[in-house]
């Protein structure tokens, strides 16, 4: 081999070999390893059924549910506003205008009346006129469900569960999302927040790796099995805290990331209660990463996962109760 030849190769085996060591070294802090495991603290478990039956409301009999149908927004606000109240939660809706069109978020709230609280959330409507099966009405799903597990479950703090609207275009990013509005009120009424989470399109399982930079390959699963927990790198021990529940919980398996605020870390309600000061983070089956359903037509009811979907409910309701009443 000529000397030339030889250095160039070298060195190509040099960056290649760097590059990969960089990456691990990069994804070992940001996926954050940890150990160890909460005890599951409920008696009852998510139900696939009950699941299904939310999605399939709002999916197939509710859609389109977006800013241009309000109709649908409406229905679908008052079966989630009924569901919440048939778990005796302490019910209520905040209202509001954006130039003429006017929307609502629901609330449902466990525990004392007065503390610091962790608020739990998910949007109910959808882009576009489409089933948005995944997006979001998994989330909604386990937003209720997750309010049948709390119904009279003991909590020394209060929790509180929101389903807003506007959170697709044109809304996003803006201060005309659902969530802008009730975090905002939250901090001009100078309440407490331990803890959002954002629950995010949390339905959707595949056996095919997720798409991505190819080294993404290295750091996380090379399939589309997992649930991942995300947040900036001030919540990685709200990060962590929510692994720890997860395994303890469910065979659904929790990664996470820890880190700054793009690669679509950003990209749900969270970044709400971040704008005004709060910590939060989101909870996702990673969205167009793993999913061609995404914002499409064929984002229906019949392509979740609603073993793996109770299974991410249960993980949230052990980390909601133990956020709720820290040791």
């Amino acid at each position: 081999m000529k000397p030339l030849l030889a250095s160039v190769l070298r060195i190509t085996i040099g960056v290649t070999v760097g590059a990969i060591l960089l990456t691990l070294g990069l994804g070992c802090i940001i996926r954050q390893p940890n150990v160890g495991k909460e005890r599951f603290p409920g008696t009852m478990r998510a139900d696939p059924a009950r699941l299904e039956s939310h999605v399939r409301f709002l999916a197939d009999s509710e859609h389109p549910r977006d800013w241009r149908h309000p109709d649908g927004l409406e229905r679908a606000a008052a079966y989630i506003a009924e569901t919440l109240k048939a778990s005796e939660a302490r019910s209520s809706e905040q209202t509001y205008e954006i130039g003429r069109f006017a929307s609502k978020n629901v609330i449902g709230r466990f525990g004392p009346e007065s503390g610091s609280r962790i608020v739990v959330g998910a949007h109910y409507d959808a882009c576009g006129p489409h089933p948005a099966a995944d997006d979001n009405a998994s989330g909604v799903a386990g937003l209720l469900e997750l309010g049948r597990l709390l119904d009279r479950q003991a909590l020394a703090s209060p929790v509180e569960l929101v389903a807003y609207s506007t959170e697709e275009p044109p809304w996003f990013g803006g201060d005309e999302m659902g969530s802008a509005f009730h975090a905002k009120a939250l901090a001009r009424d100078g309440a407490k927040v331990r803890a959002m989470i954002s629950l995010e399109m949390i339905g959707y399982f595949v056996d095919d790796p997720p798409r991505g930079p190819p080294l993404l390959g290295l750091v996380y699963p090379r399939n589309g099995r997992f649930i991942a927990i995300v947040g900036r790198w001030q919540d990685r021990a709200l990060v962590r805290h929510l692994k720890t529940c997860f395994r303890g919980a469910t065979d659904v398996q929790a990664v996470s990331y820890s880190g700054p605020a793009k690669y679509g870390v950003d990209l749900s309600d969270q970044r709400s209660y971040w704008a005004a000061g709060y910590p939060g983070i989101m909870v996702t089956d990673t969205a167009y990463l793993r999913s061609d359903h995404y914002h499409s037509p064929t984002d229906t009811a019949d392509t979740l996962d609603y073993q793996r979907l109770a299974g991410v409910v249960d993980g949230v309701f052990s980390s909601v109760v133990h956020l709720a009443n820290p040791d």
